[in-house]
């Protein structure tokens, strides 16, 4: 018996002790991991559309298949660092005050190394479907490339300039949403609900703006991997193809992220009523009183 309460009382204090208490290396381990999920289902719908010649999905599935794994993300790391998994993201909440300077670096670095140990994941899994498919011939263009299973890349006929506002609105479409979605004095997601509700944005977006340039609406998910695919095998290329477009995927999303969010606070969340002040007048002037109550049939109007 005593035995056994000396193994009971150790067992905490071991866990007690392998717990990580800073905050910063708890919010770098969450954002690596719950990046790492996104990524990992996301370039795995991609690996397989491709190498399976559209036997195993299509550009839909794919759509889905990101929008399902940004919201596995959201549910891995959401209540530690907020599953960001987007530098976009992590920059506008700096510029807006909802997250310190200080972790900026850390967050971009967390997604960055998510993002290319997902690519190297999706690398080794997919290797021989890559090699049958493009007979070991690693190429960024042309009938058989396959660089575009890690990062994107334009379509022929988009023009630099285009691509650029092209994520620019994507992201700041995506920004604006989530601005709305995270609005408590809106119509917010239900409790619990952020994760489908991210997830459903990101498959919009994908299928409504993805053909031009694959909608990386991401700075970290776009160059880690495009970097591990410089390593691996397709080479500089993958940074001089389409006229030299990895750095449009990089810098765009960052204009569009605080775009798409100040306009939503220009627009809607400036403008909303002091909570007293609506109170008062809901009491005072009954055509003040909100939509919601005349469907819920509690409103008590007196003519």
């Amino acid at each position: 018996m005593e035995d056994g309460n000396i193994r009971g009382h150790m067992a905490p204090t071991l866990v007690s002790k392998l717990k990580i208490k800073n905050e910063c290396v708890r919010v770098v381990l969450a954002e690596t991991l719950c990046t790492f999920i996104m990524m990992v289902f996301g370039l795995g719908c991609v690996a397989q559309v491709i190498t399976g010649n559209g036997f195993f999905g299509d550009f839909f599935s794919i759509n889905v298949g990101f929008g399902l794994s940004v919201a596995m993300g959201v549910h891995v790391g959401g209540k530690v660092s907020g599953a960001h998994m987007n530098a976009a993201v992590s920059l506008t909440m700096c510029v807006f005050g909802n997250l310190r300077w200080k972790m900026l670096p850390l967050y971009v670095f967390a997604q960055f190394l998510g993002s290319f140990l997902a690519a190297g994941t999706i690398y080794l899994i997919y290797y021989d479907a890559i090699y049958h498919y493009c007979g070991g011939n690693f190429t960024v263009s042309g009938p058989k490339a396959t660089a575009g299973i890690f990062a994107t890349y334009p379509a022929p006929y988009i023009s630099i300039y285009t691509g650029f506002f092209d994520q620019v609105l994507g992201t700041a479409l995506l920004l604006l949403c989530l601005m709305a979605l995270a609005d408590q004095r809106n119509q917010p997601v239900v409790p619990g609900g952020e994760p489908v509700g991210v997830g459903l944005v990101v498959v919009l977006i994908g299928l409504s703006l993805g053909s031009n340039s694959g909608y990386p609406i991401n700075p970290t998910r776009d160059l880690g991997p495009r970097v591990f695919t410089m390593m691996a095998g397709w080479g500089t290329e993958v940074f001089r193809a389409g006229n030299g477009w990895w750095w449009v995927p990089v810098v765009a999303p960052l204009i569009g992220g605080i775009t798409g969010a100040s306009i939503y606070k220009a627009l809607i969340e400036l403008h909303h009523p002091d909570p007293r002040i609506t109170k008062i007048q809901s009491a005072e002037d009954p055509e003040c009183v909100p939509l919601e109550k005349y469907k819920n049939g509690s409103a008590d109007i007196s003519v």
